[in-house]
């Protein structure tokens, strides 16, 4: 975030080094450790030139988040990296992307639903993104190299580390179909709170994040509460009840932080790919579609106070997210969900990708 803030405040990279320090001490939210570091800028511009010399050893591409190639899905989350180093010849900006991720302990029937999402994406040629970690994540990524689908490894490590070293064959064809990515610069230590910190990549880079099979303390659980929490589409493979790894895919249904996979058209239908929602044939006397149905009367006598609060806000809106309809109807987060839940099989309300609602 000191990145941004800085180039923000600055104008450019280039300026923030040409700027007298008296400046730059004017900025908002500059501590002491912050200032010294200022100070020997000299050394940074000459740790920036070794990296810039390992880049073009590993021929590896940087992202700086002003760069045109730099993500938009990930331009858009405020804890999104700085710098990023790319290898491969996937568009990081494709047009349709999904995240497939899961336990290192798979199941057969993890493995093979696995595959069989990745086959049925063949039609809508998305950009498959993992881990390359053990398990589901491996899997997803030869599921999309056998299908011919580019795929993207998010690594924790740096470019010139492949882990776990088992799958660098794997990498090294994704590399012709797709490539690697990371936010940590070469030769760094891998350290275990790198991979939530690379999961939050994973989350959002993504359409959408499929979890496939994970425990309820697993790091495609923290995947998918970072991709629910940026307001993207989170889905999970239910799972056999008395199975370890299907409680955490589980619990997200459950709990409603994810829709369930069964088969390619509950994501096209959430996503709305290629039209799969339909608008629904209007009669001769129907509102436009693209206004709110501001001939239905409903009385306020038949709904809580808080199911009104929510009518209010939608009768004044035509799609609203589901945060602009909790802050504005005034009932935390944490509520407006089970309300709209409600009220969607009530018929008052139709819920819309990208985590809209429309009142019918």
């Amino acid at each position: 975030m000191l990145t941004k803030q800085l180039v923000s405040f600055c104008g450019s990279p280039k300026a923030f080094f040409d700027m007298p320090l008296a400046r730059l001490e004017l900025m908002n939210g500059i501590g002491p450790g912050a200032l010294k570091a200022f100070k020997n800028r000299n050394e940074a511009l000459r740790k920036a030139e070794v990296v810039l010399q390992q880049a073009e050893k590993y021929e590896a591409q940087i992202l700086f988040y002003t760069h045109p190639d730099y993500p938009k899905r990930l331009k858009q989350i405020a804890d999104a990296p700085s710098l990023l180093f790319y290898k491969g010849n996937a568009s990081l900006n494709h047009p349709k992307t999904i995240s497939i991720v899961g336990t290192r302990k798979l199941t057969r029937y993890g493995e093979a639903v696995t595959e069989k999402i990745v086959h049925d994406l063949q039609k809508h040629d998305p950009l498959i993104i993992s881990g390359l970690a053990y398990g589901i994540d491996i899997v997803a990524h030869r599921s999309a190299l056998k299908y011919g689908l580019q795929t993207i490894g998010t690594i924790a490590s740096g470019l010139d580390m492949i882990y776990p070293a088992a799958h660098k064959k794997t990498a090294e064809q994704m590399l012709e179909q797709g490539g690697l990515l990371s936010e940590k610069i070469f030769g760094i230590e891998l350290h275990p709170q790198f991979f939530p910190a690379r999961n939050r990549i994973i989350a959002g880079l993504a359409d959408c994040t499929i979890i496939v099979e994970g425990a309820l303390k697993s790091g495609s659980l923290i995947t998918a509460e970072i991709a629910y929490g940026y307001n993207k589409e989170v889905m999970a493979v239910p799972g056999n009840i008395t199975s370890e790894v299907s409680g955490g895919t589980n619990y997200l249904i459950k709990t409603q932080q994810a829709v369930p996979y069964t088969c390619i058209e509950d994501l096209e239908q959430l996503l709305n790919w290629d039209n799969a929602l339909q608008p629904p044939q209007l009669g001769l006397f129907a509102d436009s579609p693209t206004k709110p149905n501001q001939l239905t009367q409903y009385d306020p006598n038949d709904f809580s106070q808080e199911e009104w609060a929510i009518i209010e806000v939608l009768q004044q809106n035509n799609d609203e997210m589901i945060d602009n309809i909790s802050w504005k109807a005034q009932i935390p987060i944490n509520q407006i969900a089970s309300l709209l839940l409600n009220l969607e099989f009530n018929g008052v309300v139709k819920s819309l990708p990208g985590k809209k609602f429309r009142l019918l």
